[in-house]
């Protein structure tokens, strides 16, 4: 009896991700994989591209996408849909599921002349509600983890086919990817591959199904070397073609020759290793080790369906940032959907899929939303689709609502030129400050939060680098201990308040006391002490943010702005002075005494923002890092200038602070 193996490869770069490093997969994966697999027209595959990543590759690298049309014109290639922009369906709305779909369907068709029939499931994430969302958009089936059905109580002997799901009367089908072939592919030697595969034919299993990064064919850390160098993909691709025991076969012809295996209803969940990634520092680690015990025990696999961790929409819980960035997206997908046909035009469609781009909004073994142009792309799409809407459909000038669902509506002061929006917690600092004209968040950070990681950090040789398991193979990102830069515990302590902007302190007699805010207006803000009563209160004036203090008795006022500059410590990124004097980049400390002026001019951005202040005022401006892991090791990375403003206030003194963001240098 014979094995059907079905092989599908995920291709995949963030909205917004730089071009350099797009060019460099392509030159060490994309382009290798395509030129090999064109050599074998007899291995049959599937492949799945982002639609913003196949855009890129037809106009960048059209010789090799001529290769895989080729390929697919002769039945070699199937291609799987899903949205456009890769989003996670789960956290979108059903109408911005069906036309991410049907957008990346009718792209395919255009590049290939074929409408896919499966679809990629971004992370995996399932939840049952996509069920109706992908079958209504013509997708027959998708491929999901074994893990996702073992969850049900399934037999892990049983996943050697597709099962039929259904949701509100309609009906999907869904393949068990299995972990097996994933932890193996391409990690272990050719031969023992496709010799495992062969014992699979031998005990009666239909298919082997795999479906997952083609990254690990080339980017991940050892596998080009592995893979083209030392000859992984063509020795795997000749065993399974030489083995009387094993065929290829697409996803398509598969599912039209056999039928389901049965019903089945999946619980919410995604890929096992995202059960750890989504859950808070402590919880992470908590879980991390219950599972290591139980591989100790030598009960994981048979207890690991019943180890659930968190699920995707955690990472909404977990960090404010993310959920802010999401609910902000949902907001204008709405104020989007209420247009008429006429107004719906494919520029705006197109801004709003790209704002919902799935890699910023979360964080595991890849940089995700750690990576301040990760967001920063979610935020350029979502502010040029926003300042669109304004064009249609004005806003309040001033006007409440609660976003971000944490019960405290946040104050927005909007214009034709910035939007403000002011935390409703007793710092009264601000969320965002978004520049129209430069579609840019000077809001965008990111706080220093406990990762269940930074323990093995701690405990770790900074010098040490990552082993290969013994014997043949390479070691797997998961397995990996590396460090791109020297991390000391310092680096990794949480932050004890946000990194907003216009975040207080009051010193005074040698004591640092946290102010706290109620709002008595429209903008205005009042905390009282037995020391000082400040008074603060917001503005918008055309092109200029405006921030007013006041306080009742003498003392020292500490007012810490987190800008985030997209530069960060690059060398595009630097501070000026009154006099047009350059001190320094962002990168660098800055200590100045008795300023009234200072700019952040940032060469990425193609613009600045301009501080002012009604009087002299000590700057001290240090670069903001946090630390986290990608498949290449632990980094720290820059996510804001952090300015610390320092006024030696007067009883009923007035400060008057401003930031005005410029286009151009």
């Amino acid at each position: 009896m014979t094995i059907s193996l079905l092989f599908g490869v995920h291709a995949h770069q963030p909205v917004g991700n730089f071009t350099e490093v797009i060019d460099d997969a392509h030159l060490r994966c994309y382009g290798m994989f395509i030129r090999v697999l064109h050599r074998y027209p007899a291995f049959r595959f599937s492949v799945h591209f982002s639609g913003w990543l196949l855009d890129l590759l037809y106009e960048r690298h059209p010789e090799d996408m001529k290769l895989l049309a080729e390929m697919t014109a002769r039945g070699q290639v199937e291609w799987f849909g899903s949205g456009d922009c890769e989003p996670v369906l789960a956290a979108i709305p059903h109408r911005d599921r069906l036309t991410q779909i049907e957008t990346l369907s009718a792209k395919i068709a255009r590049y290939t002349g074929t409408r896919p029939r499966g679809a990629w499931l971004t992370e995996r994430v399932w939840e049952s509600a996509v069920a109706a969302s992908l079958a209504e958009a013509g997708i027959e089936y998708v491929a999901v983890d074994d893990y996702h059905f073992l969850c049900t109580g399934a037999r892990a002997d049983t996943l050697d086919s597709f099962y039929t799901t259904e949701e509100s009367g309609r009906t999907l089908d869904l393949f068990p990817i299995s972990e097996q072939a994933r932890y193996r592919i391409p990690f272990a030697p050719a031969h023992e591959v496709v010799a495992w595969m062969e014992d699979l034919a031998r005990q009666g299993q239909r298919a082997v199904v795999y479906f997952d990064d083609i990254e690990k064919f080339g980017i991940w850390p050892e596998t080009f070397n592995w893979v083209y160098e030392r000859g992984w993909l063509a020795q795997f691709i000749e065993g399974v073609l030489a083995s009387p025991l094993i065929r290829t076969d697409t996803y398509a012809d598969y599912h039209a020759a056999n039928t389901t295996s049965g019903i089945v209803y999946l619980p919410t969940t995604s890929y096992i290793e995202m059960n750890e990634w989504s859950l808070p520092g402590a919880a992470a680690r908590t879980y991390h080790a219950l599972v290591e015990s139980e591989k100790q025990q030598g009960r994981f696999e048979a207890h690991k369906p019943f180890l659930r961790g968190g699920i995707w929409r955690n990472f909404f819980s977990r960090y404010p940032e993310s959920n802010w960035m999401h609910k902000r997206m949902l907001e204008a997908s709405e104020r989007y959907a209420v247009l008429s046909p006429t107004q719906q035009t494919a520029e705006l469609q197109e801004l709003l899929h790209r704002a919902q781009a799935n890699d910023a909004f979360w964080h595991g073994l890849f940089g995700g939303l750690y990576l301040p142009h990760l967001r920063r792309a979610i935020w350029n799409n979502l502010l040029m689709l926003e300042a669109r809407l304004d064009a249609i459909t004005p806003r309040p000038a001033v006007f409440s609502a609660d976003r971000d669902l944490d019960g405290h509506a946040e104050v927005f002061l909007a214009n034709r030129h910035l939007l403000a929006i002011i935390r409703p917690d007793s710092d009264a600092a601000l969320v965002e400050l978004s520049s129209y004209a430069l579609a840019h968040n000077f809001g965008d950070t990111l706080r220093r939060y406990e990762e269940g990681y930074h323990a093995r950090i701690i405990a770790a040789d900074p010098a040490a680098q990552a082993a290969s398991p013994e014997g043949e193979g390479i070691a797997s990102a998961h397995d990996r201990i590396a460090f791109k830069h020297v991390i000391t515990a310092a680096d990794v302590v949480p932050d004890a308040r946000p990194r907003g902007m216009f975040v207080d302190t009051w010193l005074s007699n040698n004591n640092a006391d946290t102010p706290v805010y109620v709002m008595t207006g429209a903008g205005s803000y009042r905390a009282e002490s037995e020391e000082v009563t400040l008074h603060k209160q917001y503005a918008l004036d055309q092109d200029c943010l405006k921030v007013t203090y006041t306080a009742s008795s003498a003392g020292l006022l500490q007012i810490e702005l987190n800008l985030a500059m997209p530069s960060c410590d690059g060398y595009a990124g630097r501070y000026v002075l009154a006099d047009d004097r350059i001190p320094c980049g962002f990168g660098q400390a800055l200590d100045l005494d008795a300023a009234t002026q200072l700019s952040l001019v940032d060469g990425v951005l193609g613009g600045k923002i301009i501080l002012k202040s009604s009087l002299p005022i000590r700057i001290t401006a240090r670069p903001h890092f946090t630390v986290s892991q990608s498949e290449a090791g632990f980094e720290k990375v820059m996510q804001a200038a952090t300015l610390t403003l320092s006024w030696c206030a007067e009883a009923d003194q007035i400060l008057g602070l401003s930031l005005t963001p410029v286009v151009g240098e």
